[in-house]
């Protein structure tokens, strides 16, 4: 049995997310996912909490018939790059690759001696969740760039809202 690890901060999982993880698991029999920044929430970078996320990615994994094959864990920032992968490594089930498209990430895990792989990116303009955030702060269309069942979730949570709430507090915070 192989493992996949995918770590991503999925503020929110966008389609970009949904390519990699259909990627990793035509390769696998199961993936890792690591909620990065787990530890950071209710900021405009980090808007949901990482039990949101959870639900949000265990949304999609179901709908894909793929979530008996995935295991979400939760990995906080430690701040120190060259000690980060050995962190989760201690945080995660056993897995034999790492797949990412942050050269940072695949350089870290390369000095711990695992195979990395690099994900191409797709629609990298577009598929990006600061784009998403960027698009509801401006009160533009942003449902094409997450699966449905995401932006139902989404929807559900009041999402929206509450990026234009945390862009409040940041303006009146700089004041």
């Amino acid at each position: 049995m192989t493992r996949g690890l995918f770590i991503g901060r999925f503020q929110p999982f966008h389609n970009g997310h949904l390519y990699a993880i259909r990627r990793i698991l035509e390769e696998n029999d199961e993936i890792i996912i690591g909620i990065g920044s787990a530890q950071d929430s209710y900021s405009i970078k980090n808007p949901l909490t990482a039990g949101e996320r959870i639900e949000m990615i265990r949304i999609i994994m179901k709908s894909m018939g793929a979530l008996d094959k995935s295991i979400i864990v939760p990995i906080p920032d430690i701040f120190e790059n060259m000690v980060w992968p050995a962190r989760v490594i201690e945080l995660v089930p056993k897995f034999e690759k790492v797949y990412s498209g942050n050269e940072l990430v695949l350089m870290l895990f390369e000095q711990f001696g695992i195979k990395t792989i690099r994900i191409k990116h797709v629609s990298r303009e577009e598929y990006q969740g600061s784009v998403i955030r960027k698009k509801i702060i401006k009160g533009e269309d942003w449902r094409n760039l997450v699966p449905n069942e995401v932006y139902l979730y989404l929807n559900k949570i009041g999402f929206e809202e509450r990026i234009k709430r945390l862009v409040k507090h940041a303006s009146e915070v700089e004041v």
